[in-house]
């Protein structure tokens, strides 16, 4: 009988033991960073928009906190996704444009890269940099991305399972991604080919074709809508790894052009928004019967997607225990049949070409930013502090309780998130060697920016952003002393790139 007892008595102690091991394992949270690409800052109804319709989004906005002073890690997709992976500015970011390694070939021709995977892919990040898939797999997640990545061609060292991803499914190549019906996606480290024919980016209507005639449009839509499948594995990878602490990096690729949306969403905007003339294709990618309609869709078909996943969470059991934090890669964009003033798609800040996607003004660079975690993140709250994408990774590594790398330049947002004191930034900064060069510091309320930095004639540029959000006063010459601080910091936060193309001489190069 003692014997029993005590064996009793150990299997009691041991369950209780291993009960309460499951418990502290449990409250390591869940990470789902969904971040949009091209999404202005005024395109969600719980940031003003009026006309695109985002029920769910505005949902998490009213689960979550909505930070109105959230920034980019570039105006364009490659660097900034670069800085949000590896919590390091342009100054001293591995990647700091879109390179598209030109030197390979005909990296451009659509059909040669089908045949060619050498061909695929971007300037990889270097095979020894940390990123948040390699922190995050070392604190013990299962990490996965879905949808674009293009920080890496295939079978180099920036593809995903080289950056500290156990899981990849979508486009490699951005390149790829302007078109929704590709020939091919990849799973991990190999094609997936799809029942979709070749058509190649920028191919216009045969030249008898009714441009009113929503038949002359049918070659544009395929069989295979890449968004779909990306979500099912998407949710296939939740499903799987419900029992383990999982980072799923949602890189998804709308609503970036070409517009091609479901039809079930396009023609709830037509019959909302009524006829509207054709966009033929004059200012690249495809041509497109609704426009309007269709750029609407995307957005609507992509806040139908994160209703979803959310509901999933749900039944699962995990979204009390999941952070959610949604945004965009940058600002909204100009082309490709998309209408910026029309949806006022910069919100409060100007988007239009110069000022929005590729352009360090604040229409190019402010996004949206919206944090959801329940009990743990005040419900229907907004803040205004001032973060950007380089401080994603030592957030993400104090929540996962890993110490953060010493050379990232980046500050944790969790005391935000918690509603505790909250250390701000001296300044952000940012540099970008493209649209003939541009560079940019923000300090406190005050934003200075460099336009035309490769040009013989630099524009030097001072703006008070509470004052004057839209920039359009500049103060310039009547204020010094903040330019001179500005230029300082640009000199100090600037390291050379190894990379000629993002070299800038007015900053010492």
């Amino acid at each position: 009988m003692k014997v029993l007892s005590y064996t009793i008595t150990v299997l009691f102690f041991s369950l209780i033991f291993v009960s309460c091991q499951k418990k502290k394992v449990s409250k390591k949270p869940n990470i789902i960073y969904i971040l949009a690409d091209d999404l202005g800052y005024g395109e969600l109804g719980c940031y003003g928009q009026q006309r695109i319709e985002t029920p769910n989004i505005d949902q998490l906005a009213k689960a979550g906190m909505s930070f109105t002073q959230h920034y980019s890690g570039a105006p364009v997709c490659a660097p900034s996704r670069a800085v949000l992976l590896t919590g390091k500015h342009l100054g001293h970011s591995p990647v700091r444009g879109n390179d598209e390694w030109a030197e390979r070939g005909e990296v451009w021709n659509y059909r040669a890269m089908i045949n060619d995977q050498k061909l695929e892919g971007q300037r990889p990040l270097p095979e020894n940099e940390i990123t948040i898939g390699k922190l995050l797999q070392q604190a013990g997640y299962t990490t996965g991305i879905v949808g674009k990545w293009g920080l890496g061609a295939p079978n180099t060292c920036g593809e995903p399972s080289k950056q500290g991803f156990d899981f990849f499914y979508g486009y490699n190549c951005q390149r790829q991604a302007h078109t929704y019906y590709p020939v091919h996606l990849y799973k991990n480290n190999r094609r997936v080919y799809l029942k979709n024919d070749t058509i190649e980016p920028n191919k216009l209507l045969e030249s008898k074709a009714d441009p009113y005639d929503i038949n002359s449009y049918k070659n544009f839509m395929l069989k295979d809508y890449a968004p779909d499948l990306m979500f099912d594995e998407l949710l296939n990878f939740v499903e799987e790894n419900k029992g383990n602490p999982f980072f799923m990096y949602w890189a998804a690729p709308m609503p970036h052009v070409p517009l091609q949306a479901p039809k079930k969403w396009v023609d709830y905007y037509v019959e909302k928004f009524g006829e509207e003339e054709p966009y033929l294709g004059e200012d690249r990618y495809f041509p497109t019967r609704y426009p309007k309609a269709t750029y609407a869709a995307m957005v609507s078909y992509f806040d139908e997607q994160i209703g979803i996943l959310v509901n999933q969470l749900k039944e699962l059991g995990l979204y009390d225990n999941t952070l959610i934090i949604f945004t965009s890669d940058n600002g909204a964009t100009y082309n490709g049949g998309t209408n910026s003033e029309w949806f006022n798609s910069g919100g409060i800040f100007n988007a239009a070409y110069g000022r929005g996607k590729g352009f360090l003004y604040e229409g190019g660079i402010r996004v949206p930013m919206i944090a959801v975690w329940k009990d743990k993140i005040d419900a229907g709250s907004s803040n205004d502090h001032i973060s950007s994408f380089y401080d994603v990774l030592p957030t993400l590594c104090d929540i996962a309780e890993m110490k953060t790398p010493q050379d990232v330049d980046g500050l944790s947002f969790l005391p935000t998130l918690l509603g505790e004191e909250q250390k701000a930034h001296e300044f952000l900064y940012w540099e970008f060697a493209e649209y003939d060069g541009q560079v940019a510091v923000r300090m406190g309320d005050w934003k200075v920016t460099i336009q035309k930095a490769l040009t013989n004639k630099p524009s030097y540029e001072l703006y008070n952003l509470i004052e004057d959000p839209r920039e359009l006063n500049n103060l310039a010459e009547s204020h010094p002393e903040i330019m001179k601080k500005a230029q300082e910091i640009m000199i100090h936060e600037h390291k050379i790139s190894y990379n000629k193309k993002w070299h800038l001489p007015l900053l010492g190069d």
